[in-house]
């Protein structure tokens, strides 16, 4: 490596040990209308490993928003030590000839949040399924990460309540099973100024309440994610999750990121309006290092990763906690 280069550059590309990914697996989720399909990667190596299970985004994309998109995360957190479960919710674009009709259609907002129960469940056939993987997961040890309409799912899981646009009922999807979160490009406060020009087809977003979200989480936003069709509130809106919810929570501002923070769901997706594969890879490090430490405190791999990738002329976004 030439002397020269930065030590942001030497962070983002690290000899990375190898991993496995086996997908789909299916489990029988008794109600579901489908069986439920998850991908599991994780390294080839190493036991007591700590458990991630991510929710897709809901865009158009018809393989990336589902099992099979945001391999540039999923990778890296496997690399660094992580089981990674991937469930394809009823969501996906792919599924829609199947499920669209459906009432919950098209988000299927409570069965994404209870997909992620069903895995934690389903452990066991998991491993049965994976025999690699017998144990070596720490199942005291899980988080949920999430993307876009991931990270409302994540949202819900951690404790933030909704009231049911069709019964009016207060809804607590809490999992007391999951002890971390990622949220990533996240659903910010409802109310009027969830006021852009599509929230009418999402009234479930206009009641979050984000006061109740106890869980520790790391939350993540890019400074240009400005989502006019949620909010005229502007980028901040995506950092409500930090701001609005009780600690101890984290906020990391990804500079010049938009709402795909160069390309998460997949290396050269044409839904990326910020293409940086940089970028990307500063969120996956970043990502994978807070949940490293928040699992482990002799681990120094977030303040490593800090010092590395939020520091500097070069710096990749600045982080804050509470």
């Amino acid at each position: 490596m030439p002397e020269w280069t930065s030590t942001a550059d030497r962070y983002l590309h690290p000899s990375a040990p190898p991993v496995m990914s086996v997908s789909p697996l299916t489990l029988s989720v008794p109600g579901r209308p489908l069986d439920l399909e998850v991908r599991v990667s994780a390294p080839l190596t190493g036991t007591d490993l700590p458990i991630i299970l991510f929710s897709h985004g809901h865009g158009g994309a018809y393989g990336l928003s589902s099992l099979d998109g945001y391999l540039p995360l999923a990778k890296v957190w496997a690399a660094r030590g992580f089981v990674v479960i991937q469930p394809n919710h009823l969501s996906a674009p792919r599924l829609s000839h199947l499920v669209g009709d459906r009432p919950e259609a098209p988000l299927f907002w409570r069965s994404r949040a209870e997909d992620m129960s069903s895995v934690l469940d389903r452990l066991d056939e998991i491993e049965q399924a994976v025999p690699q993987l017998a144990g070596r997961m720490d199942r005291g040890k899980v988080a949920v990460a999430g993307h876009s309409l991931g990270a409302f799912t994540a949202e819900l899981l951690l404790g933030a309540r909704i009231t049911d646009p069709d019964t009016n009922e207060e809804v607590n999807l809490l999992e007391p099973r999951i002890t971390q979160g990622v949220l990533i490009g996240a659903t910010g406060r409802g109310g009027d100024t969830f006021d852009g020009f599509m929230s009418d087809r999402v009234p479930v977003f206009r009641t979050v309440d984000l006061t109740t979200m106890t869980t520790p989480a790391l939350v993540v936003a890019g400074d240009k994610d400005d989502s006019q069709h949620w909010t005229t509130m502007g980028p901040d809106w995506h950092a409500d999750p930090y701001h609005l919810t009780p600690g101890p929570k984290t906020l990391l501002t990804v500079f010049n990121g938009e709402h795909l923070f160069g390309g998460i769901q997949g290396h050269d997706s044409v839904e990326t309006s910020d293409e940086s594969p940089d970028r990307v890879a500063a969120v996956a490090e970043l990502t994978a290092a807070y949940l490293r430490t928040a699992f482990d405190s002799g681990d120094d791999a977030w303040q490593t990763a800090q010092d590395a990738l939020t520091t500097g002329s070069d710096a990749f976004g600045r982080v804050e906690s509470k």
